[in-house]
């Protein structure tokens, strides 16, 4: 297995060591903080393969150092908290995190979706597979995380740019919520399908208007597709 850095943070001191235990025993090193701004200071300059975070830290709370790694890593980031709500799991999630474990936890699952997540992340990095698209005047490159519209980047966050590449690497095909969430999330979520409505909302108000060839479709009580005029299915059928 190859000998991932792991960095925690987590202001419990049970909860860390508990992590901290369960993830040396499966060959990963470790790093914990105790608080949001350290923790952040932490990733910047170890530069770790996975995060583990804790949304109740002291200085900056767990939500605010996701949207700054965010801004700056796609790094896998689990959250592991107590903070168990149904808000609590959507914010985390839309924030950009790959998946959200509530204490107090196993530390059989923890592992288990570390690996799951690394798993995901390995697959995406597969030599030939497709990691571009390129539509009229719209482009993703998912090795670089950008999304060009008319020639010109357009900051989006992670999760709606996977959103808008699954689809637009699938044209035509319809994806029905839980088919969404599982591609994107990868695991069971607790928050219901509602994220992906939201999702869906965000990408086509600033995808209004760019080109009459292709548009993010509902197909109603079914799901969502990607959808090409006839006359551009042929023209844009080799770039996906």
């Amino acid at each position: 297995m190859q000998a991932y850095k792991v960095l925690v943070i987590d202001s419990d001191p049970s909860s860390a060591e508990m992590l901290r235990i369960c993830l040396e025993k499966e060959g990963y090193g470790v790093i914990v903080s105790t608080d949001g701004e350290d923790g952040l200071s932490r990733f910047g300059t170890l530069k770790p393969d996975i995060v583990l975070l804790d949304a109740v830290l002291p200085r900056i709370d767990g939500w605010q150092v996701c949207r700054e790694i965010r801004k700056h890593s796609q790094v896998p980031l689990i959250f592991v908290t107590s903070k168990s709500d149904v808000f609590d799991r959507v914010l985390g999630l839309e924030l950009g995190a790959d998946d959200y474990i509530i204490k107090p936890f196993d530390g059989k699952e923890v592992i288990a979706r570390i690996k799951a997540v690394c798993r995901r992340i390995g697959l995406s990095r597969q030599d030939g597979e497709i990691r571009e698209v390129h539509y009229d005047g719209l482009d993703i490159d998912m090795s670089k995380y950008e999304l060009r519209v008319r020639g010109k980047p357009l900051d989006t966050p992670p999760k709606e740019l996977e959103l808008l590449f699954h689809l637009a690497s699938h044209p035509n095909t319809v994806f029905n919520r839980d088919q969404l969430l599982d591609s994107i999330w990868g695991f069971e979520y607790y928050g219901g399908s509602r994220t992906i409505d939201v999702h869906i909302k965000r990408l086509r108000d600033k995808l209004d208007g760019v080109s009459k060839q292709w548009a993010l479709v509902t197909v109603w009580s079914v799901g969502y597709k990607f959808e090409l005029a006839e006359s551009a299915a042929g023209k844009e059928k080799n770039n996906v």
